[in-house]
């Protein structure tokens, strides 16, 4: 666990996307439309970034992002610059439910129809501009491979890749290619962002996988399998945690807790730690944690990006107490339970709320650790 001079995650974290600013989603609305040139928006992300850093610097949290601002969204990136997927989306895996109990189903993940290449950088590029705008420490992210996956074997041609075997060999490939590149370019810090695992908590989703003809837990044994081949190589010295998330929107995609994939996920997967949404109910309690080993920390997501409003100190203090009993608090950690802007329209939370959730977050680590 971060302290000055350690390795991260840092005592108050953020998982990484921030609202874009109105003007950036103009410009981009114009880039698409060809009115504006390529320069003219980087220049304005650019722009936007060091605002979003110098508001970061401004808080004190742990590891500064980019708010994901050249991003269109948080899995979106894997898709647009690797060969081999479709142009159109595919059909959504799981409904997201709103806080209204509206059913909902997002555009789901495009199919793999020919042999996947990484034509251009993940996030090493956006890594590399990063770096330069900042002395604070600092985060790359990507996504994990089971997004390529989440409709199950559907995902892929089979005339491309015979089995998921292959397909997953591809897509760690990938990963591999990509880590690298951030390794050389001072990358020390790697969250990946998981969402099918943490979907496949609830028994309701495990039942659909089921009925579509695959088994929840080979799948779950299948991603574990896939992050672990994708972060093999990386160098001695970056840290990698993984973040779980049931969907940023409402209820998201799911209810249940961690306990179907905790013994797996925690002794299996070959990472320094875990973000994990604690923010409502629907994530369960915090009995998973007694799996968790003593070489891995634990950020807990107690802070929702969802809701318009602050959280009381006192609650969340009482939530650590509670996590405490099962994974010691020297090796946790505070952060939101997922990024303020999985896409780039953002979560319904003004700019002013999220700077003081990020501020909640720093004052209950120092209150708690005596640092962020």
């Amino acid at each position: 666990m971060a302290n000055a001079g350690t390795k991260p995650p840092s005592r108050a974290e953020h998982v990484g996307s921030l609202p874009r600013p109105e003007r950036l989603l103009e410009a981009r609305e114009a880039y698409r439309a060809g009115k504006l040139a390529g320069p003219a928006l980087a220049a304005l992300e650019d722009e936007c970034i060091r605002e979003a850093v110098a508001m970061q610097e401004r808080v004190g949290i742990g590891a500064i992002t980019d708010g994901e601002f050249r991003k269109t969204g948080w899995r979106e990136f894997l898709f647009e610059k690797c060969d081999g997927f479709a142009k159109e989306p595919g059909e959504a895996a799981f409904d997201f439910t709103t806080f209204e109990g509206t059913k909902w189903a997002a555009q789901g993940e495009p199919k793999c129809v020919a042999p996947l290449k990484r034509r251009a950088p993940l996030s090493a590029d956006d890594f590399a501009a990063l770096k330069a705008m900042t002395r604070r420490p600092i985060k790359a992210n990507l996504p994990t491979p089971s997004i390529a996956h989440f409709r199950g074997d559907v995902s892929f041609d089979h005339k491309v890749y015979p089995d998921r075997q292959a397909f997953f060999a591809a897509l760690t490939a990938i990963m591999r290619e990509e880590i690298a590149d951030l390794a050389r370019r001072g990358c020390t810090y790697l969250q990946m962002d998981e969402v099918p695992m943490a979907v496949l908590c609830d028994p309701r989703n495990q039942q659909r996988v089921r009925e579509r003809g695959e088994n929840p837990d080979g799948l779950i044994d299948t991603y574990i399998d896939a992050i672990n081949q994708s972060i093999k190589e990386r160098p001695a010295g970056m840290t990698v945690a993984v973040h779980l998330c049931r969907g940023n929107l409402g209820h998201g995609m799911a209810d249940g807790g961690y306990e179907p994939v905790a013994d797996r996920m925690f002794n299996l997967l070959h990472v320094d730690g875990f973000f994990l949404e604690y923010d409502t109910p629907r994530a369960g309690d915090f009995a998973p944690l007694r799996f968790v080993p003593r070489d891995k920390s634990i950020v807990l997501g107690l802070v929702s990006t969802k809701m318009n409003a602050l959280e009381d100190k006192s609650a969340l203090k009482r939530r650590l107490d509670e996590a405490g009993r099962f994974v010691p608090l020297e090796r946790l950690a505070v952060s939101p339970q997922c990024g303020f802007a999985s896409t780039e329209m953002g979560n319904p939370i003004s700019a002013e709320m999220q700077e003081a959730k990020l501020r909640l977050v720093v004052e209950l680590a120092r209150e708690t650790w005596d640092t962020a």
